[in-house]
């Protein structure tokens, strides 16, 4: 018999009739649901939990506010349409988390959609950049590489003159130089992080709360350690993540996946300790990212199956189940 892995020992964090409860929204939005609480406050609470690694939180919000975000764009104003497209824009990160692209392809297609009614070019950017991530996930990576590069090309468009539009730069190079490195094209993602780190280099060492792109530089080191990675080199990655401490990120979703993606790492390069170590700090900073996440819950299974008797190991193994 299969050895059972995290996901059958531990269980997904997610239960069933929240996922059942998103789907029902995203197939036929519900009735609104009249709540007192303004729609950008109740979508600022929703960013929070994503944030802090509650997506099951994240998930039972979504339902109330696809509804009242659709009943508010129904006279199409520019930011009612704005706020539609960055419900659904969340809708697919929290998704595309837990690993359903099915789901979060169409919702990353409806805050296209939406984003681009609204006029603007940053909540368009955003919208690409979540298509890009799911279109990469669903194997389509010439696709992922062919959209994201005309968004940043429509980011660059705007002239580049305020904070907010390098950021949208800087993050969208990030993703375009991921994007590239898990399509094997090393030119292209070694060029892209390059120009990514140049321009972070203007941005605040920590951004605005209210920025769609809250890139730093220490992020685009992060997405460095990431890109080094699905380039197959493991050292390269490791060097770029030497300065990165968790207290660089607002977020507990930004540490963990910090922790997670040195973690990756340190596996490709064959150190089971030193993932285990990694993936501790995760899980204990933001259980989600172990958690949820299929691709880090798969090397847990195989730490626990290969090296037992390691205690990070063990000690992992425990946290994980706990925190289920």
């Amino acid at each position: 018999m299969r050895r059972r892995t995290l996901l059958a020992a531990a269980g997904l964090a997610v239960p069933a009739s929240l996922l059942a409860g998103v789907d029902e929204a995203l197939a036929s939005v519900p009735d609104p649901t009249g709540s007192p609480v303004p729609f950008d406050a109740r979508l600022a609470a929703a960013r929070g939990h994503f944030g802090a690694g509650r997506n099951a939180a994240l998930l039972s919000a979504l339902p109330g506010l696809l509804a009242d975000g659709h009943h508010a764009a129904r006279d199409c104003a520019d930011i009612a349409l704005a706020r539609l497209s960055a419900t659904y824009s969340l809708a697919a990160q929290v998704h595309t988390k837990i690993g359903r692209y099915e789901q979060s392809r169409l919702a990353a297609d409806r805050a296209t959609l939406y984003a681009e009614w609204s006029g603007s070019p940053l909540v368009a950017a955003a919208a690409a950049r979540d298509l890009a991530i799911v279109l990469r996930h669903q194997d389509k990576a010439v696709a992922a590489q062919r959209h994201i590069l005309e968004a940043v090309s429509r980011v660059e468009s705007t002239g580049l003159t305020t904070d907010a539009q390098r950021s949208a730069y800087a993050q969208m190079l990030c993703t375009t130089s991921y994007t590239a490195a898990r399509a094997g094209d090393r030119g292209q993602a070694l060029a892209m992080i390059r120009e990514a780190t140049r321009a972070a280099r203007k941005l605040p060492q920590e951004a605005p709360e209210e920025r769609l792109f809250p890139i730093t530089p220490a992020a685009v080191d992060l997405y460095a350690v990431g890109v080094h990675w699905a380039l197959g080199d493991a050292g390269a990655a490791l060097d770029a993540g030497r300065g990165l401490r968790a207290g660089q990120f607002r977020t507990a979703e930004r540490k963990g996946r910090m922790h997670t993606d040195l973690a990756r790492a340190w596996w490709q390069w064959g150190k089971p300790e030193r993932t285990a170590v990694e993936l501790l700090s995760a899980a204990r900073v933001s259980p989600g990212e172990v958690r949820d996440r299929s691709s880090i819950r798969e090397i847990v299974a195989e730490l626990r199956s290969r090296h037992p008797r390691v205690t990070a190991v063990r000690e992992l193994v425990a946290t994980a189940r706990m925190t289920a």
